[in-house]
């Protein structure tokens, strides 16, 4: 986590100086406004990759070592099971046209499509996070 905290936190300061030379640019480029829309979104995202950053330094002082974390690790201490991974869903796919059908909702300011969408991201995301506990799946062991 040492690597992630510290991509997060160089792209932040790097997003905190550009948000300062843009508006101190738009201020002396149009004579005395500032072009806000260009501010403020670099200003959400310098404060988003500080919140990651912050995150990640945050687990990262309650964890061990990873072993890309150690400059004396060897590549077979990363050897292992790193997790599971779903070999054959579908959840992911109605997941992302779900949240495709809620974005033209919000892009085209159609609240019934808007709704239709946002009602099947949680179904398709209840469904995505409960695929292995319910029915009747069997599994290798069994």
């Amino acid at each position: 986590m040492k690597t992630e905290w510290r991509i997060f936190l160089i792209i932040a300061a790097f997003l905190l100086f550009a948000t300062a030379l843009y508006g101190s640019w738009t201020w002396v480029d149009s004579g005395g406004h500032v072009e806000w829309i260009g501010t403020v979104a670099l200003l959400l995202s310098f404060l988003l990759c500080s919140m990651c950053g912050g995150f990640f330094w945050f687990v990262s002082r309650r964890i061990d070592l990873r072993p890309e974390d150690r400059p004396d690790a060897e590549i077979a201490d990363g050897a292992g099971e790193i997790g599971f991974f779903s070999p054959g869903s579908y959840w992911p796919f109605g997941l992302a046209l779900a949240a495709a059908v809620a974005g033209l909702g919000l892009v085209f300011w159609q609240l019934w499509l808007l709704g239709v969408g946002a009602v099947a991201v949680v179904f398709a995301a209840c469904g995505l996070l409960f695929e292995y506990y319910s029915g009747t799946r069997r599994t290798a062991e069994h």
